[in-house]
């Protein structure tokens, strides 16, 4: 049979999609005989395989009887058959590449078959959703095929006991929470003991609205932080300037890539008010800090669109599904400095512990696949990132949604009471409406718009995150006016009510174009699912947010030659040309900076291997004696070759130095021959005090009590080091940009500084580890010998 593991990167094409439909042929032939099967011999058919793929039998060779096994299942456990298109879903997950179907064309069911496939092979299947609603819905309807058929299926929510979660993670298919997955990966490599971890090593991903995971939340990094003391006074005293601040006087602010920094004049006004000769001496790295987390909380936060207050709290909102980002903060003192701007309680700051971004999280999964109605426009960043390719299914019925063309307005007003007309005007006849928006604050627009029409609408936006899920699902009823953020209960299906087919389906109006196709798309896909009637428009207008931040010049210039109609809708037909353009340069401003940040983040991800190795070492004590040694013999050979480098000549070597470091590690003293002028002639006099303490390491092993205490040691030491690190590698991050001015690559600069600054880290805790076990060990031998 063809491999359809074989990956090429041509577009979706119809000879791609004839392969595909020659595997679903040879499935449809094998339904009768598993149709004839007994539920027993159905659920053996589990064991058979397992044991196929033990004898070493390919994969690829099993998917068409697992696949018409599988769907054969499902007509038994839930009553509900695969369409042959969703049978070319599935296996185009199981090859590890992204299934681009309509909503409403069943992606939960879809992803049954490659879940099952791949949980063949013993090693685990995680299936990723959105929220814990869909993964507990997904657990509990898919998960009845799976149990049915013999496999073992887990549920990974946030706040799970460890021992549930590690019984969750040792399931066959384990559905969750995509930050979940990823919060469990950094705590499992902050445990002391190996026991306390809860996952396996990971094989396969199915990730459902797989652009919402990997790309809109792929911004922002996975933080785990412990809490510290912030400073109240400084916060708000930094406030208080930065309220001051006036634009391109006294900051600089890039509208597209939200990059912050000081003039000089506002340099200058902060050295002022603090009383200090220059900002940037090393010994007031704090104090910038503080001031340009100030000017960002005031010029990139917005009360209403990123964040709303309540009862004394700063709470973040999803700009992408108006959801309460529930417990999330900002860290490195950003949401302490929103907090003081706004006058409510200042919390204690975040500092991280452990992080890594959703790209570098994901990318350890060998084989990754996803489902969402809207990924083609992405397709180059999927596979760059992450190696996967979009291919687009065909609907199992032809789609009759109308997208109408866009209207654009030369006012927000204007557009507003068009909205409203267009909404009452469908409300007469019955046909259900969903109004999209792209913030809260857009949203209360809308709403007090439809008030002053008279209409009685539903909202939806952070504030009512409750009845979400129940309110999306009945935007299909006859009459019905819904007002909502575009991503509002994603990933739930709107039925038509009775009738609504016959007035045209459901209208879908769009009132701003958002940073990204997709999410228009996404918007647009809520109304004609499975084949039912429906239309959808975006009403725009010039003043929109997206043209004032991105395409402001190009605007000015439009305005000049700008031609409206009575009701100030404008009648250029380059409007939508201006539109289009804008979009794609968004879209790849985004990308650029997920790209750069990304990158970043690769600096951090090798020297995170480092450290999470050396702990994994140390937590499966092999050779931890061993490990010891080595760590001693690097920090004697380091002092040495730091102190003593071949370019210097000798008069210059640091003897003193090397004594220093010697004599806290050796037992005993060592006194150095200065008149020595070769590296060799050093070692030669290190080398017999080197050999004493590894030898008097090797006595370690007879003593429990020593050998229990070592991996504590090694671990707390590391631990403390890598926070420590991460937070001078968030201030180096801070200030490259403010160095371009060197005529050097920033990129460079951090990766060439951020390497320094780990071997100096790394080096100065491998040092303080032998230091504080060599003590130690003496102080319980003299306290041994003195008893």
């Amino acid at each position: 049979m063809f491999s359809i593991f074989s990956r090429n990167k041509e577009k979706t094409s119809a000879k791609e999609l004839k392969r595909y439909y020659k595997i679903v042929d040879q499935i449809n032939n094998l339904e009768p005989i598993y149709l004839s099967m007994t539920d027993d011999e159905l659920k053996n058919m589990t064991n058979e395989f397992k044991e196929r793929i033990a004898n070493g039998e390919e994969l690829t060779n099993i998917i068409p009887d697992a696949f018409a096994v599988v769907r054969e299942a499902s007509k038994r456990v839930l009553n509900m058959r695969h369409f042959d298109v969703q049978i070319i879903g599935g296996l185009v997950l199981t090859e590890g590449n992204i299934s681009e179907m309509p909503t409403g064309e069943g992606k939960t069911l879809v992803a049954s078959l490659p879940s099952y496939v791949r949980a063949l092979e013993g090693k685990g299947v995680h299936v990723i959703t959105v929220n814990d609603y869909l993964a507990r819905r997904d657990f509990e309807l898919i998960g009845q095929i799976h149990r049915f058929l013999g496999l073992s299926v887990g549920l990974n929510v946030p706040m799970l006991e460890p021992a549930l979660k590690k019984q969750a993670y040792n399931a066959d298919i384990t559905y969750g929470v995509g930050t979940e997955f990823g919060f469990d990966y950094l705590r499992d490599n902050m445990v002391r003991s190996l026991e306390d971890k809860v996952q396996r090593p990971y094989h396969y991903a199915i990730i459902d609205e797989v652009d919402s995971v990997l790309i809109d939340e792929a911004k922002t990094p996975l933080i785990i932080a412990g809490k510290m003391g912030a400073n109240d006074e400084l916060h708000r005293i930094a406030s208080i300037l930065a309220k001051r601040f006036k634009k391109e006087e006294d900051y600089d602010f890039d509208d597209e890539t939200k990059a912050t920094s000081l003039t000089e004049q506002g340099i200058e006004k902060v050295e002022a008010a603090f009383g200090v000769d220059n900002l940037y001496d090393l010994e007031h790295q704090t104090l910038y800090h503080y001031v340009i987390q100030a000017v960002r909380a005031h010029v990139m936060f917005q009360r209403d669109v990123d964040y709303i207050v309540k009862d004394d709290k700063i709470e973040l909102v999803d700009m992408f599904t108006g959801r309460i980002l529930e417990g999330r903060t900002l860290s490195d003192g950003l949401h302490q400095a929103i907090e003081a701007k706004e006058g409510v309680t200042i919390t204690q700051e975040n500092k991280a512990q452990a992080q890594i971004t959703i790209q570098n999280y994901f990318r350890m999964y060998p084989i990754l696949s996803g489902m969402t109605g809207t990924a083609k426009t992405q397709e180059k960043e999927f596979n760059e990132v992450y190696g996967m390719r979009v291919i687009q299914i065909p609907t199992n019925r032809p789609r009759q949604r109308v997208d109408q063309p866009d209207i654009i307005f030369n006012t927000t007003e204007a557009k507003y009471e068009y909205v409203a007309q267009q909404a009452m005007e469908r409300h007469k006849k019955g046909q259900p409406v969903l109004i999209g928006t792209t913030s809260i604050l857009q949203s209360e627009k809308v709403a007090q718009s439809l008030d002053e029409h008279g209409l009685t609408y539903q909202l939806l936006n952070a504030k009512t995150v409750e009845q979400e899920v129940e309110l999306i699902s009945q935007a299909g009823q006859k009459g019905r006016i819904t007002v909502a953020t575009n991503m509002a209960g994603r990933g739930t299906d709107i039925v038509l009510g009775e009738g609504v087919a016959e007035l045209g389906g459901l209208y879908v109006i769009g009132t701003e174009k958002h940073e990204s196709r997709r999410v228009d798309n996404q918007l647009r896909g809520r109304s004609g699912r499975q084949g039912d009637p429906g239309e959808s428009r975006f009403i725009l207008s010039i003043e929109d947010d997206m043209f004032r931040r991105f395409a402001k010049e190009e605007v000015e210039k439009f305005e000049k030659k700008m031609t409206v109609d009575d009701v100030k809708r404008i009648t250029n037909k380059e409007v939508n040309e201006l539109i289009d353009r804008t979009q794609r340069i968004v879209e790849g401003a985004h990308f650029s900076m997920r790209e750069y940040n990304l990158k970043l983040d690769d600096v951090i991800n090798d020297q995170r291997r480092v450290i999470y190795t050396l702990r994994d070492s140390i937590l499966e004590n092999n050779n931890i004696i061993e490990l010891l040694q080595k760590m001693l013999h690097e920090t004697i050979d380091f002092a040495v070759r730091e102190n003593a480098p071949e370019e210097l000549s000798p008069e210059n070597w640091n003897f003193d130095d090397i004594e220093t470091t010697l004599n806290s590690l050796y037992l005993t003293p060592i006194l150095l021959n200065r008149e020595v002028n070769k590296l060799n002639s050093i070692f030669d006099q290190v080398e017999p005090g080197y050999l004493e303490v590894k030898e008097y390491i090797e006595t370690f092993v007879e003593s429990p009590k020593i050998m229990q205490i070592i991996p504590q040691v090694m671990l707390t030491f590391i631990d403390s080091m890598w926070v420590k690190h991460l937070e001078q590698m968030a201030h180096l991050k801070e200030g490259i940009g403010l160095r371009s001015y060197q005529q050097e690559d920033p990129m460079r600069i951090y990766q060439r500084e951020g390497l320094e600054l780990f071997g100096k880290n790394y080096q100065e805790v491998r040092r303080a580890i032998v230091e504080e076990l060599v003590i130690f060990m003496k102080s319980l031998n003299s306290n041994e010998q003195g008893e």
